[in-house]
């Protein structure tokens, strides 16, 4: 076999195989490889039939198919997984050969990686991809950083494959060192968790409060889909609650139990780590586990009783009211994690482009929509930005949006409704709207037990402890972290 291959990929389920496909329509020469070389051959004889691309029955024969510097993208399950085959291949490359983890790994892990192989001469990219089964297919939103050295020989494979904006320009561009990939698909797929709980919130209201039947639902959401709501998470749950089965729909026959693969936990982790109200996200992440309480939930519908209302008059208005909280909490969702994400910046050392990182998710990603043309104008405006919140634009739907905001989340509790995101997400834009918090009295009782000190209005930067019930010490506690 000629070494003639212009990239290969390791893992061979629905996304790997996608992917390979994307690769080969555009034009490269793509080698396959999986561990079981059955599936190897199902996917040469079936889907990748009449193509140009090849497989390899071995790690080395893949490693001699491919031309120089070598590429090899690795599709399997994150975790021990990509260090074994990431192990098994070392020793088969040579100095300037690229690796590409395209899992769902978590950065950290992908900083790790990107030292150990750095150290070894290799290039090491953690790329984000987003976009599923049909994104790997047809163009994913695709988040590569790590060896910045690695980027021009990807370039063209990446943005040729990637999903394209409506004005032609790819989902896709360098990120940053080390982790700086599969950060910003962490946060991804944290606003992920949060759009899709506020969409879950605006379904429970409509069935709740108004007494809306699927068909209805249904059609509302495909309404919000033609305007400032286009999204294609909005789009899908249009599908889903007009899709039937006979005479049944397949919505109300799934149990109300969430799961989860991880990355929404280990955004709220970073977000405590480093300091960040990631309030929104944090209760998506919560109300999935409260889900999961199924069997306590039905045993507790039985004895804890809520507020009893017969629903509301006006549908429409509600609908409007509706559709207007779910947009102004979907500005606090994407406030909330690009804050994380300057803060991450800041701490890991990364120059993220907060501009291009909202192109890179306006196709082909879950969280895609029009939205994001406005997050990309408000950074390509100002770039040193501190929140989205203070741009003009965000600004002014916010003050034209939370009257409505507002009245839907005071209804929600009059009801007994649970709105965890829609709530967190209103508190937090009133927390951070108000020039003065009640933390003093946090902080003086923080000292009172704790002499852990505190600092004085219209004072200089030091730190001062009280002796609050005249017997006590005068003497500080001897750390303290703010």
């Amino acid at each position: 076999m000629s070494a003639s291959a212009d990239i290969a990929v390791i893992g061979l389920a629905v996304m790997g195989q996608n992917l390979i496909l994307n690769m080969n329509d555009h034009g490269f020469r793509v080698i396959a490889y999986n561990r079981s070389a059955e599936k190897t051959d199902a996917f040469l004889d079936g889907p990748a039939r009449n193509t140009q691309i090849t497989g390899a029955g071995t790690l080395q024969e893949l490693v001699a198919a491919l031309s120089t510097p070598r590429k090899i993208m690795l599709m399997v399950k994150a975790g021990p997984a990509v260090d074994t085959v990431i192990d098994e291949l070392v020793p088969l490359l040579d100095k300037g050969d690229i690796i590409i983890d395209g899992g769902n790994s978590n950065f950290e892990d992908s900083e790790r990686r990107a030292s150990s192989l750095g150290a070894q001469g290799l290039l090491f990219v953690g790329s984000g991809v987003s976009g599923g089964e049909e994104g790997a297919r047809h163009g994913p939103s695709l988040m590569p950083g790590g060896h910045k050295a690695a980027w021009p020989h990807l370039k063209p494979i990446f943005q040729s494959i990637a999903a394209k904006t409506d004005a032609g320009e790819p989902c896709c561009d360098w990120v940053g060192d080390g982790g700086a990939g599969h950060y910003v698909k962490m946060i991804h797929n944290g606003i992920e968790y949060g759009d899709m709980q506020l969409i879950c919130e605006a379904y429970h209201f409509m069935q709740s409060a108004l007494g809306l039947d699927n068909a209805a639902m249904q059609a509302t959401f495909a309404q919000w889909n033609q305007g400032y709501l286009d999204s294609y998470l909005i789009e899908i749950t249009a599908d889903i609650l007009g899709f039937r089965d006979g005479d049944t729909y397949v919505v109300d026959t799934i149990m109300d139990k969430a799961g989860q693969k991880g990355t929404g936990k280990w955004t709220g982790i970073n977000a405590l780590e480093l300091g960040i109200p990631l309030t929104l996200i944090g209760e998506a992440v919560f109300a999935r586990a409260l889900s999961a309480l199924k069997d306590e939930r039905v045993a507790a519908s039985a004895i804890l009783k809520g507020p009893s209302n017969a629903p509301a008059e006006l549908a429409d208005a509600w609908i409007e009211a509706l559709g207007q909280a779910l947009y102004a909490a979907k500005i606090i969702s994407y406030t909330q994690g690009y804050m994380l994400m300057r803060a991450a910046a800041e701490e890991y050392g990364w120059d993220l482009q907060y501009g291009a990182i909202a192109q890179m998710w306006r196709g082909g990603c879950i969280i895609r929509s029009a939205f994001l043309d406005d997050i990309k104008a408000a950074y390509d405006k100002s770039p040193e930005l501190d929140n989205l919140l203070l741009d003009d634009f965000f600004r002014d739907r916010i003050h034209e949006t939370q009257e409505s905001w507002r009245r839907i989340v005071s209804e929600a509790v009059s009801r007994g409704i649970p709105v965890p995101a829609l709530s967190s997400a209103l508190s937090f834009y009133d927390g951070y709207r108000c020039a003065r918090l009640p933390a003093n009295l946090l902080q003086a009782q923080r000292d009172y037990f704790g002499a852990h000190t505190y600092q004085r209005l219209g004072g200089d930067d030091s730190w001062h402890h009280t002796d609050w019930i005249g017997s006590g010490s005068t003497v500080s506690s001897s750390s303290y972290d703010a």
